[in-house]
């Protein structure tokens, strides 16, 4: 049996020991984790000299707006307590924008001896802001609404404080509202202020831009081949129009260069120029993507995949810049939502159409392509894959709350303070591709282009051998011919065949298109002219023997052709297929008209016969006299032909005429003067040395 004073003396052993071990638990609780210091006691800043000093801690804080927060004098003690070294998205103020305040009361001591003045330094803050000390505001960094002006990740900054002494720093905060990719955890300050002399912090700003500096230099690096790759492609481009891969590799080079200079090297151009001027920059480099996958895919020549590209490349376009034109509105007024609504949409639209290359590449399977290309068709896949997944899981994030697209961009490594992401990798590995395959495949281009040289070189060779390179005198006439071809070789020709009678055969022809096919066309007609000459000299049994010869040969064209039998006497029998009409001095002679040579195998042909008196000129020439173009697009025409004629020029004068007009296809001009008895008979031929054969 215990007393009960015992029992009484046992409660009042077991009370005290539960009320002990509950202060100790307290103790305990309040050692392992210190509340954080009310921000309304004054931060104390000592040692201020030739260092800097944090000025951290808690901050008050306070949504809203109201210019007399400003003042020293504020009791802000409500005010709840936040830190500065991360954004107020992260500390229970997700996807809040409009403006808030921060406010800390600081005690400043200096070294004795030190500078009398003080200066601080304030990292990034998103997005406009204004800094007051003691109620005066001592700088800023954009504008404020009504009419915003804020920038892409401003840099850090410094303001003057003045002399040293105690007060109460604020900062009034304005957040833009929220593009479709921001994630909501953004917002007001994103570092610890730094205090300090003029001199410390001016010293700290500088650390803080190196360290920036150090940290992109591969970026700028990589940029810097950009733009090389750029130069050198535009100027081969320049050279050779024709190649079109060039001048895609160009844009796609430039893009990324366009990029860094709006984005990557802080210039002080406001948020809303800075982004409607970059996004058509990302459609920019998506479409090039898309025209070099063509090319170097050797998938070109599918009309429909060519007639695809061009229609996703104006959809995105259009795209990225209406989505630029919105963010050049004012984001601080009443129209916000609407504007964050058209954000979306466009949004939407382009990043569905990046995936392009996607359906592109699976084209190209069946294609026997070399191993750069298949690299840059296997790297343009995975960074396609990487962009397009990157920005659509970005979309609306801040309603979803996905972190994979921010994780698709963090970084993997660093090298030297440079962040390595996949994003980095997959874009330098797919530049490097692109970069050895648009060699190679200029490379192969330059062989092609030799190749072809030396086929051109072939033909002239051939029309040389066919034809003899003067003309043969005629008795009693005065003959001039001049021959500008189109291009290198051409599709017009003439003949002068002497007769032991002192007869003459002339043929002059025209071949439909120009280049390397006509002048073929024209050696085998020339060829089997002269064949056909030897056994007859009937001007319509030749055109009957070529028209013979050129049916379904021609792969659809045609020739216009006529041939001219001249005697010494002057009599004249000319027969036609389908070519202009000659003129006889200033008057156009009228001939009977007859299908070209090569459309009906049994076209038959008349012939005209007209006389020659002595002082008379026959012209005949070719359409690329008549279809000369000036720089207005007119044509030379019938008229100005007919007022040419009737000058009297020779060959020479007539096609130079139309050479200067604006010569467009190969130009022939032939003119056949009667002389009097006892004047010498002479020949001219005016053609380029390697095809004077041809004429």
């Amino acid at each position: 049996m215990i007393p009960d004073t015992m029992k009484k003396g046992l409660l009042v052993v077991k009370s005290s020991l539960l009320l002990g071990l509950f202060f100790a638990v307290a103790a305990v609780a309040q050692t392992q984790q210190p509340t954080a210091p009310s921000a309304a006691a004054p931060l104390v800043v000592q040692g201020l000299g030739e260092t800097t000093a944090p000025v951290g801690g808690a901050w008050q804080f306070h949504t809203g707006d109201d210019p007399a927060w400003a003042s020293p004098t504020l009791d802000d003690s409500k005010w709840e307590g936040i830190r500065v070294d991360k954004p107020w998205g992260e500390q229970g103020h997700f996807g809040y924008t409009g403006y808030a305040w921060y406010r800390r009361h600081i005690d400043f001591v200096a070294v004795p001896g030190a500078a009398p003045d003080l200066a601080m330094l304030l990292p990034r803050v998103e997005d406009a802001y204004e800094v007051y000390w003691n109620g005066e505001q001592v700088g800023h960094v954009g504008k404020l609404p009504p009419d915003p002006v804020w920038f892409y990740q401003s840099p850090a900054h410094t303001f003057g404080l003045g002399k040293v002494r105690s007060g109460v720093l604020a900062i009034r905060v304005w957040k833009a509202p929220y593009a479709s990719f921001d994630t909501g955890l953004t917002g007001g300050l994103f570092g610890v202020p730094l205090a300090g002399s003029p001199e410390a912090i001016g010293n700290q700003k500088g650390l803080h831009d190196y360290v920036w500096l150090r940290n992109r230099q591969y970026t700028f690096a990589l940029d810097l081949l950009y733009g090389l790759v750029f130069v050198l492609s535009l100027l081969a481009w320049l050279r050779d129009r024709e190649q079109k891969l060039l001048f895609w590799m160009a844009i796609f080079a430039l893009a990324p260069v366009l990029q860094t200079i709006l984005f990557g090297i802080h210039l002080p151009v406001a948020f809303r120029w800075t982004m409607g001027l970059a996004q058509p920059t990302f459609a920019q480099q998506d479409v090039a993507l898309w025209f070099l996958l063509l090319y170097l895919l050797k998938l070109d020549n599918r009309p429909a995949l060519v007639r695809w590209t061009r229609a996703l490349a104006w959809v995105s376009f259009t795209a990225t810049c209406l989505d630029g034109v919105l963010t050049m509105f004012n984001w601080g007024g009443q129209h916000v939502r609407l504007l964050q609504l058209g954000d979306g949409v466009f949004t939407t639209v382009f990043t569905v159409v990046e995936i392009f290359p996607l359906i592109l590449i699976p084209f190209a399977f069946k294609k026997r392509l070399d191993l750069s290309r298949w690299l840059v068709a296997i790297l343009a896949f995975t960074t396609e894959m990487v962009e397009t997944l990157r920005i659509a899981l970005e979309q609306g994030s801040r309603f979803t709350h996905w972190t994979i697209g921010d994780k698709l961009s963090a970084p993997l490594f660093f090298v030297n303070g440079n962040p390595f992401s996949l994003r980095t990798i997959s874009a330098t590995l797919l530049f490097i591709a692109i970069v050895y395959a648009v060699y190679r495949y200029s490379i192969e281009q330059s062989e092609r282009q030799a190749a072809l040289d030396q086929e051109f070189k072939s033909a002239q060779e051939l029309q040389r051998v066919l034809v003899p390179e003067t003309l043969p005198a005629l008795q009693g006439y005065a003959i001039t011919s001049a021959y500008r071809p189109a291009q290198e070789v051409g599709g017009d020709f003439f003949q002068l065949i002497s007769n032991p009678d002192g007869s003459a055969l002339l043929l002059l022809g025209d071949v439909s298109g120009k280049g390397l096919k006509a002048a073929m066309t024209v050696s085998m007609i020339v060829g089997a002219a002269r064949a056909l000459a030897e056994t007859s000299d009937d001007p319509t049994g030749i055109l009957v023997g070529l028209n013979r010869r050129l049916c379904n040969r021609l792969g659809g064209g045609f020739v216009t052709a006529m041939v001219l039998r001249l005697e010494a006497d002057g009599e004249c029998v000319l027969a036609n297929a389908g070519h202009l009409p000659p003129f006889l001095n200033e008057r156009e002679l009228d001939v009977a008209g007859a299908l070209p040579l090569g459309i009906v195998g049994n076209a038959t042909f008349s012939t005209s016969t007209f006389h020659l008196a002595v002082g008379d000129r026959l012209t005949l020439y070719t359409d690329g006299l008549l279809e000369a173009r000036n720089r207005a697009r007119e044509l030379y025409g019938f008229e100005r032909v007919r007022e040419l004629i009737a000058t009297r020029p020779d060959a020479t004068m007539a096609s130079d005429a139309a050479v200067h007009f604006g010569q467009e296809d190969d130009i022939t001009v032939l003119t056949i003067s009667r002389l009097a008895t006892g004047v010498e008979s002479t020949t001219s031929l005016s053609a380029p040395t390697l095809v004077a054969s041809v004429a």
